[in-house]
């Protein structure tokens, strides 16, 4: 076994491996994505670069790969810190695919990581601005996706397909399900003296983002962020700064937050011109 400390990471995309390579150089890094080519490649990359990663193909929407990808990590050591960065965008997938992965994957994944981190253990989901995007839910609701037990909540009434219009609802909905989600994981985690947090990126140049600007929507996204106080959208080590600040000390009084990383975009939705 391993004396390094076991970092999980989900979703071998920018933000995430941003993320990784700001604060993973001590640890043994697990990365999984659901495209074993895609953990294969990124991993390789990081191998030659000094970390120690072992790709792994895993589902985020299937508790029993969760549980098969967080017990890979056991056989190496101790989990102590978790970077959630996978998820469906609303161009990319069905209504039900995004609640899947999305909102209870990421629901399951915050569950079962939080059963095996270690004291002083760290975590951060990657959510995004679009939660703070949608009229506000009532306090049931917001109570429901903190807290539902994570099997029942597909169940949900106002989760619905048929409660919901278009995938962006969708997808709107499953990242106000990530906020809500931390805030109530954060209580389960500080019990094991362990944190966790969420970062809401805006627009963020990465490959999920690309695909974004070239489909039905990419005008719509090209104004989003040319209105934004900021004028231009982010780069993932933008986002993996926040990230360096609440996975290390300096942000030990930190849990149960999202922050927003949107270069002002959501201010210019509600209150700009």
């Amino acid at each position: 076994m391993s004396d390094k400390n076991i970092m999980l990471v989900v979703g071998a995309g920018q933000i995430s491996i941003a993320i990784a390579r700001r604060v993973g150089y001590d640890s043994k890094i697990i990365l999984g994505d659901k495209n074993l080519d895609n953990s294969n490649n990124i991993a390789q990359t990081m191998l030659a670069a000094g970390f120690d990663v072992e790709p792994f193909e895993m589902d985020l929407s299937s508790r029993k790969s969760i549980k098969t990808f967080i017990n890979e990590g056991l056989k190496y050591g101790d989990i102590t810190s978790l970077i959630n960065g996978a998820g469906l965008s609303p161009s990319q997938a069905s209504i039900k695919s995004i609640l899947n992965v999305d909102l209870y994957g990421t629901a399951v994944l915050m569950e079962e990581v939080g059963k095996v981190i270690q004291d002083g253990g760290v975590g951060v989901v990657i959510s995004s601005q679009s939660g703070h995007r949608m009229s506000a839910l009532t306090k049931e609701q917001d109570r429901q996706l903190a807290i539902t037990p994570t099997e029942d909540l597909l169940n949900l009434d106002f989760l619905q397909e048929n409660n919901i219009e278009d995938t962006l609802k969708a997808y709107q909905l499953s990242k106000r399900c990530n906020e809500k989600r931390v805030m109530g994981e954060a209580v389960k985690w500080g019990h094991k003296g362990a944190r966790i947090n969420a970062i809401a990126p805006g627009i963020i140049v990465t490959p999920l983002a690309l695909d974004e600007f070239n489909g039905k929507n990419g005008e719509f996204y090209k104004k989003m962020f040319s209105k934004a106080p900021a004028g231009r959208p982010g780069t993932a080590d933008e986002v993996a700064n926040v990230a360096e600040l609440l996975m290390t000390s300096k942000g030990s009084f930190i849990s149960g937050s999202t922050f927003l990383v949107d270069g002002g975009a959501t201010a210019d939705y509600y209150y700009g011109g």
